[in-house]
């Protein structure tokens, strides 16, 4: 199991240019949420060039699908991500998950609407929102999303003033 390093994901994802959005545990912690993710969570932009990308970064990082036996044929590229929506990989970075359209959300273009540039450890990326975020993890409903929910309503409070 390869080491995770998010920024090293993170940035071959910027290398490719591809256009992303960081949701899930790494978001939440670019708002100052405590919580320890093992994975980097994004949504991706589903259009045709940005498939192309996607797939040419995650084959640089050695993606293979995650819980998914070797002798499982799967060809990684833009036909394929066009095909699914949500992939769980794990790659040379560690455990990557992309989602088109993450439960919650309309997509890439409904995050990004409200979504933050910010920098990490140099590298400027977008970061969902703190109310996308608990909307996402309302909808997942995971008994550790509906704790981290907690975590994410508190934050929020505390940067309004509330």
């Amino acid at each position: 199991m390869a080491q995770f390093d998010p920024l090293g994901a993170l940035r071959v994802l910027l290398d490719h240019r591809v256009r992303f959005i960081v949701i899930g545990g790494v978001a939440g912690a670019a708002h100052g949420s405590p919580l320890i993710t093992q994975d980097l969570d994004i949504c991706y932009d589903r259009n045709p060039d940005n498939l192309k990308r996607l797939a040419a970064a995650l084959q640089e990082l050695h993606a293979k699908l995650r819980g998914v036996d070797d002798d499982v044929p799967f060809i990684l590229d833009a036909k394929t991500l066009k095909a699914g929506d949500h992939f769980t990989f794990v790659t040379d970075a560690g455990d990557l998950d992309v989602m088109g359209t993450p439960a919650g959300s309309a997509g890439y273009e409904d995050l990004a609407a409200e979504a933050m540039e910010t920098e990490l450890d140099g590298l400027r990326v977008l970061v969902a929102s703190l109310d996308d975020l608990m909307a996402m993890k309302r909808a997942a409903r995971r008994p550790k999303d509906l704790a981290a929910l907690e975590i994410l309503g508190a934050l929020r409070d505390e940067i309004s003033g509330t």
